[in-house]
């Protein structure tokens, strides 16, 4: 077998791509494994004497590929090791389930491995020998009956990302073990694509990275290093289309982790940084000046979901107002003032829970804020909007950002959709 593919190395660390269907050490199966091969690189690479030292601080299951690390000395192994142990080292996967994915979710579970036939299965808390598991997981997108889940563990329990969305009807494709439709010869879906770890010696956070090669979701695996800032929508030689996260500027952090993936990279219309959603780029200056003539010219249909403080009518709004730069404010003003911009949008109540509804609003026009200004407006501002909303609500709620979402975009006749939800359910009695 060939060496392994080296991430990172210095006289502390060894991180390599762990193949899928390696075992990590050697096993009863006597093939070959990670463990050796590494050792054996260390050895020829720096001409040791002897077998080389390469400490094991954690595993991935066989068939799994992606990120893992190695500790080269002693004292590396021991703080490595502390480290996934009180779960300060942090490890992300991404997986491609069958079925319909909610938008996000949290699992906690009971698990139980039973050593004779190296299973583990979910069992009721309190069973002897169960351990508690707990992951999180966020769905980036979803087609043919599959959904593609970028998840975080909590615990590190033995299959436990296998079994845990298998209980719940979400088998990972192709998981000979947990997923009964899985055929044999499939390879399974499950990646561990990101690992942060501080440095043993130097106390610093580093993150390593390793993207599957999978026929299935390219724009959101190629997306997957700016998970921070988004996830990836579609892209091909003109376009980008990604799904932003709260909190990120679009010409700023969004643009800057983007371009070092895509270069060139142009933005042609902006989001709020508190509102999430589609942010689309242009990768050719030509697409930049249609898209732009197509944003400028309202040639697009634009699909926000927003959670507001009351219960407005559906039906269309239209207001004026100008723009305060200096504020950075919209202001409602007559149509007759020389500095009025029309707004007008479409508002459909979807769903409704105490004092809050879960609205889908379709926008006719393109201003500054205007959906925060109109919605405010009519007296059911967005919650947790802090500019236009109502602060008393905001802080009952415990909303520090707007609950607005860019969920469906049209333009040059392709159609875009944010497997984001708002939910609702979210806000209970007991958050208040």
């Amino acid at each position: 077998m060939s060496a392994p593919h080296i991430l990172f190395e210095d006289n502390h660390l060894l991180v390599v791509e762990k193949p899928e269907n390696l075992p990590v050490q050697a096993d009863a199966s006597g093939d070959a494994d990670l463990l050796s091969l590494c050792k054996a690189y260390i050895k020829e690479r720096y001409h040791k004497p002897g077998e080389a030292y390469l400490g094991l601080v954690h595993r991935l299951d066989r068939p799994v590929g992606g990120v893992m690390v190695f500790a080269r000395t002693s004292k590396a192994a021991g703080r490595l090791t502390s480290q996934f142990k009180d779960r300060t080292a942090h490890k992300r996967y991404v997986a491609i389930v069958e079925g319909n994915a909610p938008a996000s979710g949290e699992c906690v579970d009971w698990l139980y491995k039973d050593e004779r036939t190296n299973t583990t299965r979910v069992v009721p808390e309190g069973t002897d020998g169960a351990k508690k598991a707990i992951l999180r997981y966020r769905t980036l997108a979803r087609e043919n009956g599959t959904s593609l889940l970028d998840v975080e563990l909590l615990t590190g329990r033995p299959h436990q990302i296998r079994v845990q969305l298998s209980s719940r009807g979400l088998p990972i494709l192709g998981d000979m073990r947990y997923n009964p439709k899985a055929k044999p010869g499939t390879q399974i879906r499950l990646w561990a694509y990101t690992l942060t770890v501080k440095h043993p010696t130097q106390n610093e956070p580093m993150t390593f990275w390793s993207i599957p090669a999978w026929r299935e979701y390219p724009a959101a695996l190629k997306l997957l290093p700016a998970y921070e800032v988004c996830s990836g929508v579609y892209f091909d030689d003109e376009i980008l289309v990604v799904d932003k996260n709260a909190g990120a500027e679009v010409e700023g952090e969004l643009l800057g982790e983007l371009s070092g993936i895509f270069d060139p990279l142009f933005p042609v219309h902006r989001l709020d940084a508190n509102t999430e959603g589609l942010v689309v780029f242009a990768r050719t200056e030509a697409m930049r000046d249609a898209l732009s003539e197509a944003f400028y010219r309202h040639e697009t249909e634009k699909i926000y979901h927003a959670i507001v403080v009351g219960r407005p009518k559906d039906g269309r709004c239209t207001h004026f107002a100008k723009k305060d730069a200096d504020a950075a404010y919209m202001r409602l003003c007559p149509e007759s003032d020389p500095d009025a911009l029309r707004m007008e949008l479409a508002v459909r109540v979807l769903e409704t829970k105490r004092d809050l509804s879960l609205c889908e609003i379709r926008l006719f026009t393109g201003r500054t804020h205007q959906i925060r200004v109109q919605m405010s407006a009519i007296g059911c501002p967005v919650l947790g909007d802090d500019k236009y909303g109502d602060r008393d609500a905001n802080k009952r709620y415990k909303k520090r950002r707007q609950c607005l979402l860019h969920k469906r975009l049209t333009v040059l006749g392709k159609t875009f959709e944010s497997t984001r939800e708002l939910n609702l359910n979210l806000f209970t009695e007991e958050r208040r």
